[in-house]
């Protein structure tokens, strides 16, 4: 296993990779909070078509249709008995007040306490129930959220291994992973709570409507002539705060960027008293987003204020008229006390189905961009017949080679070059003239428009890219270690290397010595950053893993850039070793270092110019010979 590419560009016409996208969030706000002073995923960006984005979605839950059947059972079970409760205790204050009423007037027996006893047994063992389903219906249903979860996350793992690095040019790091993390936790969050709340939203509302006509079909239309009132002020505070939400997102966003930015480059910053000025910029995105959150915050909070306000012009309504009622004999006490609690869980569903509804655009728009992730182009298959080659000499041949990042933007015109086994083949060439480029296109992580590269006599559209990238080692300028032990990152080369091989890779590459100064030796943890090492000690340690890949085509991209003159001599007789028997490709700046390579190709603006050993190009007196005296005379002696 070999270093992977970190999407270096340093040719004309690599589009930049850029730094990802921080914060990369867009859990969007809404009406009742959301970002980081509120519940996430509430109102965010609306999907483009949320039909066909939901109609994508369900798709995925149908493998877990007869879980979602029975949480739609339990849902409706555990709400239907919450609603029969207040009836039943309504019942039971009716026969209380009766009884009281009979013992004062001395016109009955008193209270019947068994039958009180009983309703109170049958409400007890009802919310048993009702919890037992509640509980049965919830836990279903949170399988069934990570279950697809899970598998989102897995097909997005391994939708980026199929992806081309062209894609990734074009997007930034914190747009893709805000795909994997902010759109997937907004759809689990959805499917966790909401799915099974808007049945148990809907089931109350039916439910309840009908215990409340039950009770006195004159009282429902009193409490629901409150109802288009509450929705009018609620839709306006919906609309008004929506806007904020949205902004607030945005105000977020540039507040995590600039925070990771300076992070990032707290040392540069610190070196160019840069301080004063991060602070002020800090300060400037922070006021923006303190003025549009709290704005967002104290309209989403007006909501509940509102409808309380409305809840209890009902309660005014139904009591007066429920009062009238028992005088009357209409109704009982009872009756009374169970309609205004019916009229108490009426409201509340309802605004909970209003804010669902506005939940469920924010889901569709998540799953939407899930599934256009999902639906990019792949990268063309690997051949069915792909050719292995049970030994690889090296030989390595470029026949008219014509690519460009983009149709219009040609930036390797005619390249053709035929390398010989275990030559050591340096490209030059100023900044932008395509070394780096054509070595991305030899590891295929771009394919040319025309001509071949062919390895060994076989085009590398030929073999598997695994089996093809198999053959490389790459020690980039550009170091790249992740989060873990210094031995962990050796053998990131060869996964299956002992301990053993370990150490020897590493005294190949003379870093065995400095390796052993440190704290825990080999078994130092490096941090995310790798800051708890110098610049030319991890480009050592790239090296190393390249030793331990043992591979059979080398390429070396400004590989001893980073090192110092000392460093430098003892890689380059060490790479000596290294390339022998081995095909190499070099890719260098700083030209004297590559003075003894068998073939120098000079590329400028995307085709070789020249070719040919050092010595026979400083005659020639060419650009070859041009590049090598402007460094003479600007470089120092003892660098050259």
């Amino acid at each position: 296993m070999n270093q992977p590419n970190n999407g270096s560009n340093k040719d004309k016409g690599a589009p930049a990779f850029g730094p990802g996208r921080p914060g990369g969030g867009r859990m969007g706000g809404g009406p009742m909070g959301g970002g980081p002073m509120g519940r996430p995923g509430m109102g965010g960006e609306k999907p483009k078509s949320f039909k066909k984005a939901m109609a994508t979605f369900i798709k995925y839950l149908a493998p877990y249709k007869v879980a979602l059947i029975f949480v739609l059972v339990f849902s409706i079970a555990s709400t239907v008995f919450m609603i029969v409760g207040p009836k039943m205790l309504g019942n039971a204050t009716t026969i209380l007040f009766n009884g009281i009423v009979a013992k004062a007037t001395k016109t009955g027996p008193g209270v019947d306490f068994s039958a009180i006893g009983r309703i109170c047994l049958e409400l007890v063992g009802l919310y048993v129930l009702s919890f037992i389903f509640s509980y049965l219906q919830g836990y279903i249903m949170s399988g069934v959220a990570m279950k697809i979860t899970y598998m989102f996350r897995k097909n997005i793992s391994e939708k980026i291994k199929r992806m081309p690095l062209s894609y990734f040019d074009t997007k930034t790091h914190g747009e893709v992973l805000s795909r994997v993390t902010n759109d997937v936790d907004t759809i689990s969050t959805s499917l966790a709570q909401n799915l099974s709340q808007i049945v148990t939203s809907v089931t109350m509302i039916v439910g309840v409507l009908v215990m409340m006509l039950t009770i006195s079909w004159l009282m429902t239309l009193v409490a629901l002539v409150m109802l288009p009132l509450s929705f009018a002020l609620v839709s306006i505070v919906i609309k008004a705060s929506q806007k904020y939400f949205k902004q607030q997102q945005v105000q977020l966003g540039h507040v995590d960027g600039h925070v990771e930015e300076m992070y990032g480059g707290h040392i540069v910053i610190k070196a160019f008293n840069g301080e004063e000025k991060s602070i002020q910029q800090f300060d400037k995105f922070n006021e923006a987003l303190y003025v549009v959150g709290w704005k967002s915050q104290f309209l989403s909070g007006l909501m509940m204020p509102i409808v309380t306000f409305v809840g209890n012009l009902s309660y005014v309504g139904v009591c007066i008229l429920g009062g009238y009622l028992a005088l009357q004999g209409t109704i009982g006490v009872g009756d009374i006390v169970a309609f205004i609690n019916y009229v108490r869980s009426f409201t509340m569903p309802i605004t909970q189905v209003a804010n669902i509804a506005n939940v469920l655009q924010s889901t569709a728009a998540s799953a939407e961009r899930v599934f256009e992730f999902l639906d990019e182009p792949e990268e063309v298959p690997d051949p069915v017949d792909a050719v292995t080659l049970k030994v690889v000499t090296g030989n390595v041949t470029f026949n008219h080679v014509s690519f460009g990042y983009s149709p219009d933007r040609v930036i390797i015109h005619d390249f053709s070059a035929d390398i010989k086994p275990g030559q050591k083949v340096a490209l030059v060439g100023p900044t932008g003239a395509g070394k780096t480029t054509m070595v991305k296109l030899l590891m295929r992580f771009y394919d040319i428009n025309s001509g071949s590269i062919s390895i060994d006599g076989v085009d590398i559209r030929k073999f598997k890219r695994a089996d093809l990238r198999g053959m490389f080692g790459m020690v980039l300028q550009d170091t790249w270690l992740f989060n873990g032990t210094i031995r962990e990152n050796i053998r990131y080369g060869d996964l299956t290397a002992s301990d053993e091989a370990v150490v020897a890779a590493a005294k190949m590459a003379n870093v065995d010595h400095f390796v052993r100064t440190l704290p825990h030796s080999y078994d130092l943890e490096l941090n995310e950053e790798s800051s708890n090492i110098s610049q030319g000690q991890k480009q050592l340690l790239t090296i190393a893993r390249a030793f331990l890949a043992d591979p059979k085509i080398l390429i070396l991209d400004e590989a001893t850039s980073s090192v110092d003159t000392r460093t430098e001599i003892l890689i380059q007789n060490a790479m000596v070793d290294l390339m022998k028997g081995r095909t190499s490709f070099v890719i260098a700046h700083r030209l004297s270092t590559i003075r003894d390579a068998d073939v120098i190709l000079v590329i400028k603006d995307g085709d070789i110019v020249e070719q040919g050993k050092h010595e026979e190009l400083l005659a020639a007196n060419g650009f070859y010979a041009s590049l090598y005296k402007s460094q003479f005379e600007m470089a120092p002696a003892d660098s050259l």
